[in-house]
């Protein structure tokens, strides 16, 4: 006879919560049999044993209810301290206009020369500008793509051809209807074809120079996707059920706009201000330490070491900073870099970014969002290739049984 033991029971020999015992169940690693009552459950001793040897399942340090999923993708690689879209290693991709790398990303295919639209539509540049002026980029980037699906009604038409064509109109009209902070010497006016150009005076009223346009380009470039984070994973499950780009797209800024995703980098934004204005880097690395255990834009949950996007982008800022203030990021990086594993990651190189390059709070939230759009619709692309309706969870129920 089978030595059976309850869940309360094996959580104590494994070591785990009684809701991870469940979560065990859901995930195939344990199995369990009703008890006589019909509604406890019973384990077999041997198997629980087996399980406490070889050690708890890969997502054991995660909480109940993370969910880790696997998809084959051939858009982008992380591996180790390496980034690569197509084959290509971002580190050389910064050398490319943001439109080549999106192009790269939807086709497969980088291009010499791109072809994206020059003028945008008026009446959703009136749109966005008749939305109270504090309105956050997110929610006017929101307004504006929900209006322009409305005004496209082809968008439905799901052949990579359309979709890209779509993709380049989508992301011109996105950036015209950003407000301007600055005469826009570098964009429309001369209807350069750099989109880094174009949307120059909507973050920075700085003067436009080729060094920093092509910092922003770079950053654009290095943001334009990363796997399957959060956002784009909210992304292709709306793909799979064939939802069109817009819709998407209106679903990767519904995740990103949480303040722990597209957000993070205002948060590293805001810690730079504070060490500039008290100039005391360290007691403001420290408040934040103190406050919520952590320093906004250190540590990632893919990269162990570097994070190679931002090793990127602060290498270039490096020129473009007041020497004052890039001393102050130095300081802020030395004081939050406890261990190896604490190293600045994309959001701390954003929010960099904005610091050196007197951007108000909130643009690093925009240059995320419209870089990021370009991942989105190349895992659209591929969506649209696969089983639709593929992505079915299952809940853990751990509530009350009837």
């Amino acid at each position: 006879m089978r030595n059976l033991l309850t869940a309360n029971q094996v959580a104590t020999r494994l070591g785990v919560q009684l809701k991870t015992v469940y979560a065990y169940v859901s995930r195939g690693v344990l199995e369990r049999t009703l008890a006589e009552d019909g509604k406890s459950s019973l384990f077999d001793a041997a198997a629980v044993d087996r399980l406490a040897q070889r050690g708890r399942p890969r997502s054991e340090s995660r909480q109940l209810g993370s969910v880790d999923v696997s998809l084959a993708t051939t858009i982008t690689c992380i591996e180790a301290e390496r980034l690569s879209f197509r084959g290509h290693d971002v580190r050389t991709l910064v050398a490319h206009p943001f439109e080549a790398v999106a192009e790269l990303l939807w086709t497969g295919s980088l291009p010499e020369q791109t072809d994206w639209p020059q003028s945008s539509d008026k009446s959703l540049r009136a749109l966005s500008f008749s939305l109270p002026e504090t309105s956050p980029a997110i929610e006017r980037l929101a307004a504006v793509t929900a209006a322009f699906a409305c005004k496209h009604p082809l968008r439905v038409d799901l052949r990579p051809s359309a979709v890209v064509q779509h993709a380049r109109s989508l992301l011109v009209n996105l950036v015209d209807c950003l407000p301007l902070l600055a005469a826009d010497s570098a964009g429309s006016k001369r209807r350069l074809p750099r989109m880094a150009a174009r949307l120059w005076p909507r973050v920075s009223s700085l003067p436009a120079t080729s060094a920093r346009v092509d910092c922003l380009d770079s950053a654009l470039v290095l943001l334009a996707d990363h796997e399957l984070a959060t956002s784009t994973f909210a992304a292709r499950v709306a793909a799979s059920t064939r939802a069109d780009p817009c819709a998407v797209v209106l679903a990767g800024m519904g995740a990103v706009s949480g303040p722990l995703h597209g957000k993070a980098a205002i948060a590293v934004h805001e810690l730079l201000m504070a060490a500039r204005s008290t100039g005391q880097p360290e007691r403001v690395v420290a408040n934040a330490l103190s406050r919520v255990g952590s320093v906004p834009g250190f540590g990632h949950p893919v990269y162990k070491g570097i994070d190679p996007r931002a090793q990127c982008l602060s290498e270039r800022l490096v020129p473009l900073s007041k020497r004052a203030d890039q001393s102050l990021v130095e300081r802020v990086c030395a004081a939050a870099t406890a261990t190896p594993t604490h190293q600045p990651n994309i959001d701390f190189a954003l929010g960099h970014l904005a610091f050196a390059l007197d951007m108000p709070l909130g643009a690093s939230e925009a240059i995320f969002v419209l870089a990021r759009i370009a991942g989105w619709i190349a895992h659209a692309l591929e969506e649209y290739g696969e089983r639709a309706l593929r992505f079915r969870a299952r809940a853990l129920y751990i509530g009350p049984r009837p």
